[in-house]
């Protein structure tokens, strides 16, 4: 059985010009990341990942080089093309959680699900992947600020689920926890590959990469796999 590459690049070099000389973050890297699979990308401070992350997940174009996401050549689609394959295939988990303070956790959840469907939630999928990642209704009303470290990160892996995208990228998502709820959103991350979604992790833990069925290091923005 062939697997299918739902991240592709090929020769990618991405520069980024400053008034004090241009910047090399990717130097002509190729990596395929195939339908499934969980891969952590790790690589010390200003190595490229995270200018690979943003590569992957449609943020940045490349320079120059092939970047494919679920089969689709980046650099040939437009702006709103490019907000529709985010909105559609790709969830995104941060380290910092990113949730909207003004919002509830609910309204935090729903407001990609919005942005996809152009109404308001009325079949249940907000409340359900709330109560999947641990929280209830009562929690539900509340803002971020009200909120753990923990119950926010859950409120964003529910987020980023509510598009059910095929692709989940995340952002050091256990940097800003204790190791024990840490420990936790890792099992629910795995639980989520076990779902059969592709997990992509970016993360300075060892024990976070170990997890994970493949890693990528990065260093000088040119991949070594190990």
């Amino acid at each position: 059985m062939t697997t299918i590459p739902v991240i592709e690049l090929t020769d990618v070099t991405k520069i980024y010009p400053l008034p004090s000389g241009d910047v090399l973050a990717l130097d002509h890297l190729s990596l395929r990341i195939d339908s499934g699979e969980f891969v952590a990308i790790m690589g010390p401070s200003g190595s490229g990942k995270s200018t690979l992350l943003n590569q992957i997940g449609g943020l940045d174009v490349p320079t120059t080089g092939t970047l494919k996401i679920t089969g689709k050549n980046i650099r040939k689609m437009s702006d709103t093309d490019l907000t529709n394959l985010r909105l559609n295939a790709i969830g995104y988990i941060f380290q910092k959680f990113n949730l909207i303070p003004l919002l509830s956790a609910y309204e935090n959840v729903e407001y990609p699900y919005i942005l996809k469907h152009r109404c308001n939630d009325s079949t249940g999928r907000v409340s359900r992947l709330l109560e999947d990642v641990g929280i209830d209704r009562r929690m539900a009303k509340h803002k971020p600020a009200e909120l753990s470290g923990g119950q926010q990160q859950r409120v964003a892996i529910a987020r980023a689920l509510v598009n059910d995208p095929a692709i989940l990228l995340c952002d050091e998502p256990t940097g800003n926890l204790d190791t024990k709820t840490g420990g936790q959103i890792m099992d629910m991350l795995t639980d989520l590959h076990q779902q059969g979604r592709t997990v992509i992790i970016v993360t300075h833990d060892p024990h976070v990469g170990e997890q994970a069925e493949r890693v990528i290091r990065i260093k000088d923005g040119r991949v070594e796999e190990a």
